[in-house]
C-alpha cells in the first residue's frame, strides 16, 4: 500500500494536469451547445461500436443453441407439411387419422461422427429422455444420413448410411423403379442401388429417393442420384447403379430424426409373416 501512495505522489503533477483537463473539456461541453452536440455524437458512435461488437461475441456463442432451436422447429413443420402432403387411399373416402399421424418429427445434433470404418456410426445429443428410439430414421436438408442403433438417456448412437450393414429400401423416383440403397464400403461420396432388374432403362442424373415401403423413413427423402449404369458382374439378372450420395457425411451437423409410429405393429407382423424387412 505505501509503495501505491508513493508512486501516486511521484506523479501527482500529471494526476493533477489530466484532472483539468478533464475539468475543462466538461466546462465546454457543458456551456457551449455546437461542442456539446459534437462531443455527446462522437460518445454515441464510440459506445454503439463498442455495443455491436458485444453483440457480435454473444451472438457468435450462441449460435449453436440458435440451431439447435430452428432444426426442433424445422421438425415441427415437417410434422406439418407430412400430414397435408400425404395422399388419401381414393377420391371417396378421407384421410383415417391414425394414418395421416403415423410419422412424427425430432431434431438433434450430431456430436460424433466416424468416416474411416466399414461400419461407421454417428453418435446424437439426444436420448430417450428426448423421446429418441431405436429404428427412428436420420436425415438432413441434403438427404438420408442413417438409422438409430441404441439410446441412452441423454444421448444415442445410429448407423452412418456409410456402414455396409445398412439397407435403405429406395426407388429411382423418375420410374418408381424401387431397390435398396448400400454403401459398399469404398468412397465416401458414393454408395450402390441394389437389385434393380436389367430391363429398367436408368439414366444418369435420375434420382434416387426413399421408398416408404419399410418401416423407417416416409416416401420421397433424398439419397443420391445415379452417377454410373453398368452389367452387374455377380448377377446378369440385375444393373450395377452407384449412386453419388447428396449428403455431405464431413459436414453432416444438425439433423432431422423421423419415428414411424406404427413400426411396433409393422415389425410384430412381418415376423409373424416370417418376413425379413430392411431396416
Amino acid at each position: 500500500m505505501l509503495r501505491i501512495l508513493q508512486f501516486l505522489y511521484r506523479i501527482r503533477a500529471f494526476i493533477l494536469f489530466v484532472f483539468l483537463e478533464v475539468l475543462a473539456i466538461w466546462m465546454i461541453v457543458s456551456n457551449n451547445s455546437p461542442q456539446g452536440a459534437a462531443f455527446f455524437n462522437s460518445s454515441n458512435v464510440l459506445i454503439g461500436s463498442v455495443l455491436k461488437k458485444q453483440a457480435d461475441v454473444i451472438q457468435f456463442f450462441s449460435l449453436a443453441e440458435a440451431n439447435e432451436a430452428l432444426t426442433s422447429e424445422n421438425a415441427e413443420i415437417l410434422q406439418q407439411l407430412r400430414l397435408l402432403q400425404i395422399k388419401p387411399d381414393s377420391i371417396s373416402f378421407k384421410l383415417d387419422s391414425a394414418l395421416a399421424a403415423t410419422y412424427q418429427f425430432k431434431g438433434g445434433r450430431v456430436i460424433g461422427n466416424s468416416l474411416r470404418f466399414s461400419q461407421n456410426y454417428l453418435t446424437l445429443n439426444k436420448g430417450s429422455k428426448h423421446g429418441i428410439k431405436p429404428g427412428m430414421g436420420i436425415f438432413n436438408p441434403e438427404g438420408v444420413v442413417g438409422r438409430v442403433k441404441s439410446v441412452s438417456e441423454n444421448y444415442s448412437v445410429a448407423f452412418s448410411l456409410l456402414n455396409t450393414g445398412l439397407l435403405v429400401s429406395s426407388k429411382i423416383k423418375s420410374s418408381d423403379v424401387f431397390g435398396s440403397v448400400q454403401w459398399d464400403g469404398k468412397s465416401a461420396s458414393e454408395a450402390r442401388l441394389l437389385f434393380v432388374p436389367r430391363h429398367v432403362k436408368a439414366v444418369e442424373g435420375d434420382t434416387v429417393v426413399t421408398s416408404g415401403f419399410n418401416a423407417v423413413f416416409p416416401e420421397g427423402i433424398l439419397i443420391g442420384v445415379i452417377s454410373k449404369i453398368s452389367p452387374d458382374e455377380k448377377n446378369p439378372n440385375y444393373l450395377s447403379l452407384t449412386v453419388k450420395l447428396s449428403a455431405d457425411f464431413s459436414k453432416v451437423n444438425y439433423v432431422y430424426l423421423v419415428e414411424n409410429t406404427l413400426f411396433t405393429e409393422l415389425d410384430s407382423l412381418h415376423r409373424q409373416s416370417e418376413i425379413s424387412n430392411e431396416y
